[in-house]
């Protein structure tokens, strides 16, 4: 089966280690979310790993809970989590010089992924995710609050 997959790559000023810490807290990512649909986490652990489960509410249109569980990890490196539908969010973190070069991708290889292209949302997500890291990049260079 051909991929399904969306992709946007930044390269951001800030270390692996900054950036990977924010996607590994769930309670960050409603702040740095491009596509205005994640509301709050509603239940995750204090730091996301491999197999961890974790809740947040959503919203298109109407409100909805998505449960995700996270299907890859490597500290600074990768993090990954799909929802039931097996619809896969990924993070790829890459040193480079000045920071990190930073890969977001949604991959929808299920036979139901047909729908995804029908609604127009691959284009909306490279969007979206075009918006979410540079949300990820102004919270991983911001200044400490003190």
């Amino acid at each position: 089966m051909e991929h399904r997959r969306v992709s946007v790559t930044r390269q951001i000023g800030a270390a692996p280690s900054a950036i990977f810490d924010l996607l590994a807290d769930a309670r960050q990512h409603a702040r740095f979310d491009g596509s205005g649909t994640v509301v709050a986490v509603r239940s995750a652990p204090e730091r996301l790993f491999l197999g961890a489960r974790f809740s947040m509410s959503m919203r298109i249109g109407l409100r909805y809970l998505t449960t995700n569980r996270v299907s890859a990890f490597e500290p600074d490196r990768v993090i990954a989590w799909h929802h039931a539908a097996r619809f896969v969010w990924r993070y790829d973190l890459e040193p480079v010089d000045g920071g990190t070069r930073v890969t977001e991708s949604f991959t929808y290889d299920q036979p139901w992924g047909i729908v995804i292209e029908w609604l127009g949302w691959p284009e909306r997500n490279r969007r979206s995710m075009a918006a979410t890291l540079e949300r990820l990049e102004a919270l991983a260079t911001a200044p400490p609050s003190n």
